[in-house]
């Protein structure tokens, strides 16, 4: 019966005309009723526009419940009056009618498809990655790397020479309408190949929403800031002394300070978009510069509270433009450095400040994403921020609240990650957690770099 209307359809048969879905109550949940399940189905139907309600010619669909939390939706894509439905985007519709089924019976909220999270790895790709033994699979190791080296750049022509001596392999996609212009580009691990031993390539798009070519050329455009600019380009030129480096650590951290000052003060909602994405970027940059594992993960996690839905470009403000600066000139200053170990070990304390200071852009994000009503966002920046904390304070702190670090802490930390860093902060700092420690008064949340 369900396939009898693809005899009557006025075109030719859909190459899948089976549609499926199914859906699942979170384990927290109680246990939906047959009648509540019923209802659920017909909302999916109706939201998606296969079978929308009061419609005699809607396509025929059946609906089986295999458990307490889950039943199976099964559609044919023929409706009685011959025509197609328009499924296009059906995830999207789908997704909206869990929010509304969520919303009406009080069950888990789940976040939204708005592309705030990054694709997530497939299946094949997942199986890949276990079996070879690799830590992640290639398009979270990418994704990692793309994002490092855009925040880095300043324009396309460094960020696709730097993607190049990073040994990726990069492919540019051309107008067809504009001979020679550059309309995107993918990127591929040379060891990282189909069956046929061809390089397989993840756009940008595919990696996050905002690391396609259009948004990022937004980004480096809005942001453009002619002096420091020049200064990173002047540092990427020459060979740079500890004093440059030092320097640019102390302006990044002072330029964490003030983002933090001006999310707290602010009420303006694009202003805090801009930096806490400027933030992202410092994130990333500082795990790329110390090859932190625990510092790369945590960039991760709050890359998703950073961004704007469906990757939106966010409007250039003073204080972000002055953070995405100083990740570009603390980039700039780590290349071609000798001894990168060695000379690290001398700007740890820096470092940490600058850490320490984006602990308050964290936690103002999380309020502010939680006023949003973006709950999935609030959650991580809220992660981003404990594993923050975890990797600076010691992993065997107790479950009350983390507090901001003060100075003196952050200076004790300093010595102490200053022996082995850059291993994970946690093996260095673990000891924090261990030693006796009175409490030291605050007189300000507010964090600053040393003073030049």
């Amino acid at each position: 019966m369900l396939r009898s209307p693809l005899e009557t359809l006025r075109r030719s048969p859909p190459g899948k005309p089976v549609w499926q879905c199914s859906l699942r109550t979170a384990p927290a949940d109680r246990v939906l009723s047959d009648d509540e399940w019923a209802e659920a189905a017909e909302e999916l139907m109706h939201q998606t526009g296969i079978a929308p309600r009061d419609d005699p010619d809607a396509c025929r669909w059946i609906a089986v419940r295999h458990a307490d939390d889950h039943v199976h939706v099964v559609a044919m894509l023929a409706r009685e009056d011959g025509r197609r439905p328009d499924v296009t985007r059906d995830y999207l519709k789908a997704r909206k009618a869990c929010r509304v089924l969520e919303e009406r019976w009080g069950l888990h909220r789940t976040a939204p498809a708005d592309r705030t999270a990054a694709p997530r790895p497939t299946r094949p790709e997942l199986e890949r990655a276990r079996r070879t033994g690799a830590r992640e699979p290639t398009r979270c190791a990418l994704r990692r790397r793309v994002a490092a080296v855009a925040a880095s750049a300043g324009g396309e022509e460094v960020f696709f020479a730097g993607l190049r001596e990073r040994g990726l392999l990069v492919r540019l996609r051309f107008s067809v309408r504009t001979p020679g212009e550059i309309t995107g580009f993918a990127v591929a691990d040379p060891s990282y190949t189909n069956a046929e031993k061809a390089p397989i390539y993840f756009s940008g798009g595919k990696l996050a929403a905002d690391l396609t070519l259009p948004k990022l050329r937004h980004r480096w455009g809005a942001s453009v800031d002619v002096a420091s600019a020049r200064r990173a380009a002047r540092m990427r030129r020459s060979a740079v002394g500890f004093d440059e480096r030092n320097q640019a650590y102390r302006e990044a951290a002072r330029a964490a300070a003030t983002a933090a000052r001006h999310m707290r003060q602010t009420s303006d909602p694009r202003v805090r978009a801009d930096i806490a994405a400027a933030a992202s970027d410092v994130l990333h940059v500082a795990a790329d510069i110390t090859g932190n594992r625990e510092l790369a993960e945590v960039a991760d996690v709050y890359a998703r509270a950073a961004r704007e839905p469906f990757g939106r470009p966010t409007m250039a403000t003073p204080p972000g433009n002055s953070l995405r600066a100083a990740a570009r000139l603390v980039a700039a200053v780590n290349i071609g450095i000798g001894d990168r170990r060695d000379r690290r070990r001398d700007l740890t304390v820096e470092l940490l400040f600058l850490v320490a200071n984006l602990l308050d852009v964290m936690d103002q994000l999380a309020a502010h994403r939680e006023a949003q009503g973006r709950a999935a966002q609030a959650e991580a920046a809220r992660r981003a921020s404990e594993r923050l904390r975890v990797a600076e304070r010691g992993a065997s702190s107790s479950r009350v609240r983390p507090t901001p670090p003060n100075v003196a802490e952050v200076q004790h930390a300093g010595r102490l990650a200053a022996e082995a860093f850059p291993v994970p902060l946690a093996d260095g700092l673990r000891h924090i957690a261990a030693r006796p420690s009175s409490p030291v008064p605050q007189r300000s949340q507010t964090r600053r770099g040393p003073k030049p």
